[in-house]
């Protein structure tokens, strides 16, 4: 029957194909964002410590000292682990190859590192990162470095800001993967930094401190521990060590758990967006379910081919569990050649995918987890339960009305077959109107006026390497010969740039007006030269900038600052004009508000402006071009050369502005796209219904056609006769996905804090586009069947 009813069975296998495909391809992205970090053998036993202040808001970053504190007064815990990736980053030198890379990839890490996390060694011990001067790198960086040569006991040299140090290659792991939050080049021995001496006056960095939170602490308690006792007992100890801070509690939170949330009510910090997840998995569902819909909706449409064989069969004695084994035989088979055809069209289509969403996937991430046995018995259960359903239609037939051919033309068929044709415009219209709100937020995000101006900005990261007794002379020539381009209009110097992270955080700022408690509120910290606002194009509220002699003076000897229009609201005072004349309170001394910035986006529209402190300093981190426009990689190998002959040993690293700030975006970019083409494939698999769905109602009407045109009726209005029917029907599925649709929208805006408004427009275009789509799809066969010889149509009946 199968190749007897060609037309319909390609219908039927293609769109349960292409549903089937969409179904494993987004289950490859699940599976591995629900794999993430779900592989080390401590993982019942590891936990997170969090911060958490009164709002309920939670960040992993913890003062160093807990840890050693924690394990000697709270006995559930067996051990501790301390991970810092932010303070590390600088540059790498192979002495003996003379080569060079600017590492971002790399952390400082507790010597039971490898103990407590299971990332595989190919080479060394794991104890060997509990000596100093140890460094730990991965397969892909001992190739860069040294190429074919053995890496263990060579030497790489480090420059960061806690000077310039050597370390000795003691371990080589396994390149981390996706499956991993961690997924770092080198590890260095945290037990350098042990030593004071070792930290190059960055006393703030000592790992006994109390202060400054820039460190990872993991928790490894005994078998047995109760986490949440635990966690009663951790608030209580940093009350009773830190009473000055109890704006600040602690958290606890199972490694596990760190990825992905276990509902969408979990409010501490993840790695992951759960949310986001469940999203997807809900996309590839409905995808499905469009596929399914179209099977059940067709397969009950043209069993009246089928009813002289149902009539007769059932006339001359085969029963209904016999004609059902058979239906249903063949809604399996049908199903099995629209799943082989699925895994060839994911093969062909992983490449694509895989760029879509900026990953490497294939279909073994499925026999990591557990998806792949929910996503195969839900494939199972729905191919079932439509062919069991179509089977039991047309095996439930009475004989007689079979053999008269009046099969499932009743009105509970017909009212099941509208029914299902409703269910796949609705999902296909709230997948269209889903995916022009994506596209509206993305599209304000990277247009919103953001309070400055990165565009023709050339970012150069500043050297590490060789900061000797000649660098302020070295710096200075770069920056004379910055200064002598023409085609450089402004320059400056900063320890941080737009769209990246401030130099760092920091509580304690108070003033007069402040109330209990606001020492606790942290402030974004940016070190910025002379030239940095105009630079950038970031206006003054009032006051003035820094001036040179100011930005020239070391930190510890300026009582200078600036602050951005969010800052004043958080320090208490009422107006610009009032900020300059209110001194705040920072550590031990009082500091001079000069100046105060309009509040801009330093960083992503999806969070709210940062309290900003700008201390004055000549701060050598970034260099920061406006070019001219043309003649771009000319400039910039002009002035690579340059940089290369002033900071020998450093590579020339730049990047534009204007392009690392719309990387914020990436995410939300691909979210689009993937919503993109599941709203195509949705619709196209529904557009297949109802082409053949008007097949089979012309067919069906042959006679009535035939009639009509030799009564004077026009192709128009026969063309109008079939399709009305089947925009009804769209159009009552725009009108139940609207509020739908609405609701679903409303929460994922709710994430961002500035956000567009939902308009009339967007929900009468998803409308149009749907009606469109589905009056040409129908239209084209309509107008085929009207276009027939009447006399034909007669005789065909």
């Amino acid at each position: 029957m199968l190749l007897r009813n060609r037309v319909s069975t390609v219908i039927n296998v293609s769109g349960l194909a292409l549903g089937i495909a969409a179904f494993v391809l987004i289950l490859e992205y699940v599976a591995l964002e629900r794999s993430v970090n779900q592989f080390h053998a401590n993982l019942p036993h590891l936990y997170t410590l969090l911060c958490e202040d009164r709002t309920g808001e939670t960040w992993r970053y913890t003062e160093p000292g807990w840890g050693d504190k924690i394990k000697e007064r709270l006995p559930e815990v067996a051990d501790f682990c301390r991970f810092e990736d932010g303070i590390a980053q600088g540059i790498v030198t192979n002495p003996a190859q003379n080569a060079s890379f600017r590492e971002e990839q790399i952390g400082y890490a507790e010597g039971n590192f490898f103990d407590v996390f299971s990332f595989p060694l190919s080479a060394g011990s794991a104890a060997g990162l509990r000596a100093p001067n140890t460094v730990f790198v991965s397969e892909r960086t001992a190739k860069k470095y040294f190429a074919d040569e053995e890496p263990m006991g060579k030497t790489l040299r480090l420059f960061n800001q806690f000077g310039d140090r050597l370390y000795t290659v003691a371990g080589v792991f396994k390149d981390m993967g996706e499956n991993s939050d961690m997924r770092y080049d080198m590890i260095f021995s945290l037990e350098t930094l042990k030593n004071p001496a070792n930290l190059n006056d960055n006393g703030w960095a000592a790992l006994d401190g109390m202060e400054s939170q820039f460190i990872y602490t993991f928790l490894l308690l005994r078998p047995g521990a109760d986490p949440r006792a635990l966690e009663a007992k951790l608030r209580a100890l940093r009350r009773e060590l830190l009473p000055e801070k109890t704006e600040v509690s602690f958290r606890l939170q199972a490694f596990a758990e760190a990825h992905l949330a276990t509902s969408w009510t979990d409010t501490t910090y993840h790695t992951g967006n759960v949310r986001y997840v469940y999203m997807l998995y809900a996309l590839a569902l409905l995808i499905l379910l469009v596929a399914w819909f179209n099977y059940v909706n067709l397969s009950t449409a043209t069993l009246w081919k089928r009813a002289g064989e149902v009539g007769v069969r059932k006339a001359i004695g085969a029963t209904r569990p016999l004609l059902m084994g058979q239906l249903l035989g063949e809604s399996v088979l049908t199903n099995a050649l629209a799943f082989v055809a699925a895994l060839i069209l994911v093969v062909v289509l992983q490449p694509l995918f895989n760029q879509l969403i900026d990953k490497n996937l294939s279909l073994s991430i499925l026999s990591s987890s557990h998806t792949w046995a929910q996503g195969l018995l839900l494939l199972l259960f729905g191919t079932l339960a439509s062919g069991s359903f179509t089977a039991y239609a047309l095996s439930n037939q009475n004989p007689v009305e079979a053999l008269r051919g009046r099969i499932l033309n009743t009105l509970k068929g017909v009212w099941l077959r509208k029914s299902l044709v409703v269910s796949q415009f609705v999902i296909s219209v709230g997948l269209i109107l889903f995916t022009v709100v994506v596209y509206s937020q993305l599209h304000y995000m990277q247009n919103k006026n953001l309070g400055m101006d990165t565009e023709q900005r050339l970012v150069v990261k500043g050297p590490e390497a060789g900061r000797d007794s000649t660098y302020s002379t070295r710096r200075g020539t770069f920056w004379d010969f910055i200064a002598q381009q023409s085609y450089v209009t402004a320059h400056c110097l900063s320890g941080c740039v737009p769209g990246q992270s401030f130099n760092y955080s920091a509580e304690g700022f108070t003033t007069a007006q402040s109330g209990p408690g606001d020492e606790n509120k942290p402030f974004s910290i940016a070190e910025i030269d002379d030239r940095y606002l105009a630079t950038y194009g970031i206006e003054l509220a009032a006051g003035r900038v820094p001036s040179q002699a100011e930005c020239a003076t070391k930190r510890a000897d300026n009582d200078k600052i600036l602050v951005n229009q969010r800052a004043l609201q958080q320090l208490g005072i009422r107006s610009e004009a009032a900020a300059l004349q209110t001194p705040v309170r920072y550590g031990d001394r009082n500091y001079t508000i000069i100046g105060v910035v309009k509040d801009y986006h330093h960083s992503s529209v999806q969070t709210a402006i940062e309290p900003i402190v700008f201390f004055p300093q000549n701060n050598s981190a970034y260099f920061t071009l406006k070019l001219t426009g043309g003649q771009l990689p000319e400039k910039i190998a002009a002035l690579e050369r340059q940089y290369k002959t002033c900071f020998p040993g450093n590579p020339f690293d730049y990047c534009f502005a204007e392009a690392r700030f719309q990387e914020q975006y990436e995410s939300e970019a691909r979210y689009a796209n993937l919503f993109t083409s599941a709203s195509v494939l949705a619709i196209f698999i529904a557009c297949l219904g109802l082409f053949g769905l008007a097949v089979f109602t012309a067919q069906q009407r042959t006679k009535e056609i035939g009639i009509r045109k030799v009564l004077g009726a026009s192709v128009a209005s026969v063309t109008a006769l079939l399709a009305k029917d089947f925009l009804k029907l769209v159009l009552l599925a725009i009108v139940i996905a609207s509020p739908i649709a609405y609701y679903f929208m409303q929460q994922w805006l709710a994430d961002f804090a500035y956000r567009i408004e939902l308009q009339w427009w967007m929900f009468a275009g998803a409308g149009a586009v749907a009606v469109l789509i589905a009056f040409f799809t129908v239209g084209f066969q309509s107008a085929k069947a009207a276009l027939m010889n009447p006399v034909k149509s007669l005789r065909s009946e």
